[in-house]
């Protein structure tokens, strides 16, 4: 298939700044030791063009489009035993990489946040990823505490991931060009093997905190059993955002008692 009639029928933005996209390939480190890398959604293959070659990685590509898959066995028959059809969501990702992988693409938007997450869920054996987002959602992931945009995301990532902000990406770099603006991130897997608190209590105090985050913790966190009426006066009047990954974890070690 024509790549230009690819993007046509597939109705993406598709990056088309060879530069960007070799930079993009480049940017993983080998940090975790890793040689399995996921591509996710490759598209037209602007990214597989500059992995697929590569002997110090063994290159996964994960598209849930037919026509798009189609395309990219067509360009990189190497492929054919190592491109999976489906939803990288449903994948099973701890049944198809047992040891350490990393994972790249140019994410679609409309899942990014879920593709972090879904990160989080694996963070034993995924030790790196760069991925395009949009530039608001790269920059949610990526915000220190304080910002107006530290959030849910920042904090669950940064509890186990160390977050650089590589590049913006302007709309002109893709065909067709996008409305929004994007950037590329890159995490790497930290040394925290377990947080010193319960992580499940920990991911509820986080999440309950930024539901109301104009409140200040002590009536944000009283929907929370284990912090009503419990919040340290060091946070209680504090507001979400003005917390670090650290204090959330304090905090979580408060409910735990």
């Amino acid at each position: 298939m024509n790549p230009v009639r690819a993007k046509k029928q597939f109705g993406q933005h598709f990056l088309n700044d060879r530069g960007i996209a070799k930079a993009i390939a480049d940017a993983l480190t080998h940090h975790g030791g890793y040689r399995s890398v996921v591509e996710i959604g490759p598209g037209t293959g602007a990214l597989t063009v500059h992995l697929i070659d590569r002997t110090d990685i063994d290159l996964w590509c994960v598209e849930v489009d037919r026509e798009a898959a189609a395309h990219v066995l067509e360009r990189f028959p190497a492929l054919r035993e190592r491109l999976i059809l489906g939803d990288v969501l449903r994948l099973d990702l701890h049944k198809r990489f047992p040891d350490a992988f990393a994972i790249i693409g140019n994410f679609p938007y409309n899942i990014s946040t879920q593709i972090v997450f879904q990160v989080l869920d694996h963070r034993d054996r995924c030790t790196e990823v760069v991925g395009m987002f949009q530039k608001e959602v790269a920059d949610r992931i990526a915000a220190p505490p304080g910002s107006k945009v530290y959030g849910i995301t920042s904090v669950l990532a940064q509890a186990w991931y160390t977050v650089e902000h590589l590049m913006n990406v302007e709309p002109i770099s893709f065909d067709p060009p996008p409305k929004v603006r994007s950037a590329v991130i890159r995490m790497k897997r930290n040394a925290v093997e377990r947080l010193p608190c319960d992580e499940a209590l920990f991911f509820r105090v986080v999440k309950t905190a930024f539901n109301q985050r104009r409140k200040t913790l002590h009536n944000a966190l009283k929907p929370l059993p284990e912090l009503a009426g419990k919040v340290p006066a060091e946070f209680a009047g504090k507001r979400a955002e003005q917390l670090s990954v650290a204090d959330f974890i304090a905090l979580t070690q408060v409910a735990m008692a």
